[in-house]
């Protein structure tokens, strides 16, 4: 495949800037702060980003490759282990040295050679400087919607409540009456299939057997997931997977992550600031654990990834309809019924690899296949994610009780009980 440099450059150009723009609203020390171990500090977030363009692809290719900071690459590396020794996840926070404008230093520097790399590059090079750029800005539109949530988080966590963006136009509308669509079963094909970008664990194409089912045309709102806190959601066992009630008990959940009972009115922190809870709007922050006992609690269920995506390719409207990162609402908002974006939806199923499962070649190896035990499967996007980086067989993967992502409830059912 002919790689074209120019829209090549053009799209290095518009994700780097598109992250920096992310950090704009935060003040300086908002940079450096870590609540928890799941959230990085955004600063980290802007430097190891840039790490992984310097360490995957101008050490390999770039003429008389001297590291920026021989430093940055034990500060910055995440996971991998191909890589060598690096800073402790947990301790992320307490970096508070290189600053924020030296990382924005680091940024452009490595901007800079990125670019004349793929001005200057051999033409025997071009196609794997090209695929491994292509990872290189996937990888960072990931980050871009970690540190959408992990800002969230981070602001959260702080007493003023900061506010990240100003309040935006809602639609007010109340939502359309879900409805549970009959979907044919049979051998399905699921996974990607073409000449596009995906990741590994997308990938083979291959056959699987699902029974006629039913799946709900609507995500599950709050208003739906308060009904379920008052009949007693979170005091009832029997909802409850064991382990799942377990963390009930020692986290003490109630409600979803960022609800708070204020003088007996349900409220939650958003990047727009504290507000009162929509009841029209998807519910989200709930884990694996919450979105199982609620559908079990309604009589329903969780569909299997394999549902999901075969559902979602019969009933999706379409990426016009979807709120994702670049309407900027931050937030999921109602009447936006298309399968992709708003909230990431909880599947049933455990994340494991495809038949045929080959993984990226090199060090990349370890991006996805490693992490394929103890975490379940999320589909569809939320708000916090670009639009050009979602598709409908695009595989999430969290441990089943994190809920600092924006993750959701779409229902399913057995057709025949």
């Amino acid at each position: 495949m002919t790689v074209d440099r120019s829209k090549l450059r053009k799209r290095f150009e518009d994700i780097r800037s598109l992250t920096e723009l992310l950090c704009a609203p935060l003040a300086i020390e908002d940079h450096v702060v870590q609540p928890i171990e799941d959230v990085s500090p955004p600063k980290w977030h802007l430097a190891h980003t840039t790490w992984f363009f310097e360490k995957v692809i101008l050490e390999k290719f770039e003429k008389n490759y001297t590291p920026y900071d021989p430093t940055y690459h034990f500060l910055f590396n995440s996971y991998y282990q191909s890589f060598g020794e690096r800073w402790q996840r947990q301790e992320r926070g307490v970096l508070s040295r290189p600053t924020v404008s030296e990382v924005l230093a680091f940024r452009a520097a490595i901007n800079e050679r990125m670019m004349r790399l793929l001005d200057t590059c051999s033409e025997s090079d071009l196609a794997e400087v090209a695929r491994l750029a292509t990872i290189g800005l996937n990888h960072e539109q990931q980050h871009q919607e970690l540190l959408v949530t992990d800002i969230k988080y981070i602001f959260a966590n702080n007493p003023l409540m900061p506010v990240y963006r100003s309040e935006v136009d809602r639609d007010t509308r109340p939502p359309k009456k879900a409805e549970m669509k009959q979907i044919s079963g049979g051998v399905m094909c699921v996974g990607y299939e073409g000449d596009a970008f995906a990741w590994d664990n997308e990938k083979p194409v291959h056959r699987v057997y699902i029974d006629d089912f039913l799946i709900s045309d609507s995500l599950v709102t709050c208003g739906e997931y308060m009904e379920f806190m008052r009949d007693g959601g979170y005091t009832n066992f029997r909802h409850w997977l064991a382990d799942g009630w377990d963390h009930v008990q020692t986290e003490g959940w109630r409600a979803p992550l960022y609800w708070t009972d204020r003088n007996g009115k349900w409220q939650m922190m958003t990047l727009l600031g504290l507000r009162d809870i929509d009841p029209n709007e998807p519910v989200a922050h709930i884990s694996y654990f919450e979105a199982d006992a609620f559908a079990h609690w309604a009589g329903k269920r969780l569909p299997s990834e394999a549902e999901w995506e075969v559902a979602a390719r019969s009933l999706n409207t379409g990426l016009e309809h979807a709120n994702l990162l670049d309407d900027k609402f931050f937030h999921p908002m109602p009447n936006k019924d298309s399968f992709l974006g708003n909230v990431w939806v909880w599947t049933s199923s455990s994340y494991s690899p495809y038949p045929g499962f080959i993984p990226e070649a090199g060090e990349l190896a370890e991006y996805n296949g490693k992490f394929m035990s103890g975490q379940m499967i999320l589909r569809g996007g939320s708000c916090a994610t670009p639009r050009d980086h979602i598709r409908l067989t695009y595989r999430n993967f969290f441990q089943p009780e994190k809920r600092w992502q924006f993750s959701g409830i779409r229902l399913a059912d057995n057709l025949h009980k």
